[in-house]
């Protein structure tokens, strides 16, 4: 390694960077594994045939509704209370729901609490992005970013070889204790200066409501949420539910969702490093946003011609799917520069999760499809609308590399 190189990744690995990371990491463990667990769990609670899809859906849709609550709840305090209120408050919600979910005995609370956790994780991300991006210089951020989203993808391979190995109640018991346990590193990471440098009387902060009321606002924050709807179809569909498409596509071999996840987040883990050092070297996040969205739409059609395939073939694809659709950081990186300090939490936060909320419609309009059109031709309706309204946003999205971070909107 250079001594360029290397002075590159010692002004990046920083406590605030490794700290947040790792509380991706325990995020995106509990966000998706409901995903993992969800066959085995559902049959434990009595549950079994279609009431394991119906109930599957009806559950992550809960827990994705909670996240489109949370995202607003903590994108608001994060810009009016600070970002560390709620990397703090959002960790305890979901470690404590994450826990009960081990004690469940029906699918009721079991709905319940994904939603309780849901509101929960919504806050991790966007406060930790916000914070991060403040707080390295410009040339910096996007590899902050990018560590962050590359290292916190890697919860999913965590998610599956724990369900692998422990039954799905110990795994949420897991999920919960590794959250407190990053509760106490929280202690030694400060706030953002750029944030206290900006409070005062004067400036109104987290004002969520400005977004759609004021056009600028609303233009920059529709297009923000849109260009990332493409991923959550990729995760909330063609992977969660792979082992309906594999069956539909008559897979031989046994398909199971915790292994596609695992193979899909790996790729994305990968794809995160890549879009992220790409955007660096291009100088350029829209450049390096569009490149990888072209490969990822290349390989959702691959991924429907598999008809006969044999499951390891289909694993290679759903990795295929994650690299490419790993631009999330990117994604996360240009919604977060786009905006003010006293208005970029609650971007950054509420963005991710009306994508990740978009998986509610999302699955809604393919179980809906599902029933008379089957589930190829269902997917296949539902993605061809989610790349078309992204690659419209992406289009008319001003490229946010070179912007400086200090300032408001008013």
């Amino acid at each position: 390694m250079t001594d360029s190189r290397l002075s590159i990744v010692r002004q990046v690995l920083i406590l605030p960077v490794i700290v947040i990371a790792m509380g991706y990491f325990v995020d995106i463990y509990d966000l998706i594994l409901f995903g993992v667990v969800r066959v085995a769990s559902l049959q434990e609670l009595g549950l079994s045939g279609d009431a394991v899809t119906s109930w599957g859906s009806i559950i992550l849709n809960m827990q994705m509704g909670g996240m489109l609550i949370g995202g607003i709840l903590w994108g608001i305090l994060g810009d009016k209370r600070g970002r560390l209120s709620v990397l703090f408050a959002s960790i305890i919600l979901y470690s404590l729901a994450n826990l009960l979910n081990a004690f469940v005995t029906n699918v009721e609370q079991y709905a319940a609490l994904r939603f309780i956790a849901g509101i929960g994780l919504a806050g991790e991300l966007g406060a930790g992005v916000t914070l991060v991006a403040e707080i390295l210089p410009k040339h910096l951020r996007g590899y902050g970013i990018m560590t962050i989203a590359s290292f916190g993808v890697l919860g999913v391979v965590a998610a599956d070889l724990v369900a692998e190995h422990f039954a799905w109640r110990n795994a949420y018991i897991f999920g919960a204790v590794l959250g407190f346990m990053l509760l106490v590193l929280r202690f030694k990471v400060t706030e953002s200066g750029m944030f206290k440098h900006h409070v005062s009387d004067d400036v109104k902060r987290g004002d969520f409501f400005a977004l759609f009321t004021h056009k600028r606002l609303f233009t920059k924050y529709i297009k923000a949420i849109a260009i990332g709807i493409p991923l959550w179809y990729v995760v909330g569909i063609l992977v969660m539910f792979s082992p309906e498409f594999a069956k539909a596509l008559a897979i031989t071999g046994d398909v199971t969702a915790g292994k596609a996840l695992m193979y899909c987040y790996i790729g994305l883990a990968i794809g995160d490093l890549g879009s992220g050092y790409l955007s660096q070297i291009m100088k350029s996040r829209k450049k390096a946003f569009s490149l990888f969205m072209a490969f990822s739409l290349a390989s959702v059609l691959y991924y429907y011609t598999l008809q006969g395939a044999s499951a390891e073939q289909f694993y290679i694809v759903v990795f295929a799917l994650g690299i490419f659709c790993g631009y999330w950081a990117l994604f996360i990186t240009m919604a977060a520069e786009q905006f003010g300090t006293n208005i970029r939490a609650t971007v950054a936060t509420t963005v991710p999760n009306f994508v990740r909320g978009a998986v509610v419609p999302i699955t809604s309009s393919f179980i809906l499809l599902k029933g008379s059109v089957g589930v190829l031709y269902a997917g296949a309706i539902v993605g061809a609308v989610s790349f078309t309204l992204a690659i419209i946003a992406l289009v008319l999205t001003h490229d946010t590399f070179h912007k400086d971070l200090d300032y408001i909107e008013v």
